[in-house]
């Protein structure tokens, strides 16, 4: 278990990096622009994490029987389109505080674009035109992909029907990583044997209808200060800074039709169903921001969770084929996706009766 914690916390250590170098500097835009900037940043990491962790739940429509269980473990990776990998900097709705310095240089990697270089210098204005810092947006730090992995359980029970469930508890490594947990529990459950009355040699096929829900959390300690040599605004204002925190729930839910046809230990399948996403992403805590400058002297106001990200990134149906080659105890699997113009590829073993 712990492998598959560190397995999300990698995940999410990279998406620190960019927390904690990003966040930290898109926050001196103001909220606003700043959850703007980090909603066309992180689009395709919010939408192929949700991809992931709603597949590899079964690669079978049929059950298992009474009491027999698998345990498996499973890693998705999700391909990002290319027009996916990138986005327009003047055309996310930034405010006129936040400006390209140059006009011509307006492309930006999202989280699973170029790594190598960042993104264009961005100059952020007070209401008076004057020019208060400047900084670059990000580089990807996934290039062309987001991975996810899953381990589960499944238990089989009366009135051919399955049940898995997905559990981990929150886990915290060090500063850096930040913290991370998930749970969630599916339902599978075979027509076909109704209709056949559990015969095997009466069956054509496998053809199930199965429900999954798998919510994923994770938080990481910030650490924003008043740029050095501003004053606050507001002598009153809020000074302690020592509450910040990013913070991710991602809710995953799957409806499918499966069917399967068991050739020996070779079962190949296919399955068509509907996905959803919901992403609520953002940061916590008390924020120095920039906000005006007279003279040489900076000034800043304090912001108490200025970003909060509540969005559905996925919506939509998906196709999947795949298959699994089941041993006496030993199962090998394998899938391929297709769900938002995004590709789906999942693999994993399982052992169990």
């Amino acid at each position: 278990m712990k492998k598959l914690l560190l397995s999300f916390l990698v995940l999410f250590a990279s998406l620190s990096s960019y927390a904690q170098i990003g966040f930290e500097q898109l926050l001196q835009a103001g909220p606003s622009d700043a959850a703007r900037l980090v909603s066309a940043y992180g689009d395709p990491l919010f939408k192929g994490f949700g991809l992931g962790m709603n597949s590899g739940w079964t690669n079978t429509a049929k059950t298992m029987g009474f009491l027999r269980f698998d345990i498996r473990v499973t890693g998705t990776a999700v391909v990002v389109p290319q027009s996916a990998r990138s986005f327009d900097v003047t055309k996310i709705g930034l405010s006129n505080h936040l400006q390209p310095a140059d006009p011509a240089n307006v492309m930006s990697p999202t989280f699973s674009g170029n790594t190598g270089n960042n993104g264009p210098l961005m100059n952020l204005f007070d209401d008076f035109g004057n020019k208060i810092t400047s900084f670059d947006l990000p580089p990807g730090v996934l290039r062309g992909f987001v991975p996810s992995p899953q381990l589960q359980v499944t238990l089989g029970l009366v009135l051919n029907t399955d049940v898995t469930v997905r559990w981990a508890p929150k886990i915290t490594l060090n500063n850096d990583f930040g913290s991370v947990s998930t749970y969630g529990f599916g339902i599978k459950h075979n027509i076909m044997d109704d209709i056949a009355g559990g015969e095997g040699d009466r069956k054509p096929f496998d053809l199930a209808f199965a429900l999954s829900y798998n919510r994923v959390q994770y938080e990481k300690g910030l650490n924003l200060q008043p740029l050095e040599g501003s004053v606050p605004k507001d002598p009153e204002q809020v000074k302690d800074f020592s509450n910040q925190a990013v913070y991710g729930n991602f809710d995953n839910y799957l409806v499918q039709m499966i069917l399967s046809k068991q050739l020996s230990f070779f079962t190949p399948y296919v399955a068509v169903g509907y996905n959803t996403s919901k992403t609520e992403f953002g940061i916590k805590g008390n924020f120095p921001i920039p906000t005006g400058v007279s003279g040489d002297q900076l000034s800043y106001t304090t912001y108490t969770d200025p970003v909060n990200i509540d969005l559905t990134h996925v919506k939509g149906f998906r196709a999947d084929m795949g298959f699994q080659l089941k041993f006496p105890v030993l199962t090998i699997f394998a899938s391929y996706g297709l769900a938002e113009r995004y590709s789906l590829v999942n693999a994993g073993i399982g052992i169990g009766i």
